[in-house]
């Protein structure tokens, strides 16, 4: 199973250019601590979502073979 890894990837570039090229202030808020924000929020995506992977590609499934009764007594 193929981890879903775009999402949390473009959170965390978007969130590491705020943090390390943009140097502005917004009405007291710093942007770099909201783009590290941004950026810790897809790193702990990206590794809930490989995670997942990981445990879906262990799991096998065994199917029962399927028995027919005759409804005839």
């Amino acid at each position: 199973m193929i981890a879903d890894a775009g999402p949390p990837l473009i959170l965390m570039a978007i969130g590491l250019v705020l943090w390390l090229a943009v140097t502005a202030t917004l009405a007291g808020v710093s942007i770099q601590t909201i783009g590290l924000i941004v950026f810790l929020a897809g790193a702990v995506w990206l590794a809930v979502e490989l995670v997942q992977a990981r445990s879906g590609a262990r799991r096998t499934v065994v199917e029962e073979p399927v028995v027919r009764r005759d409804r005839r007594l």
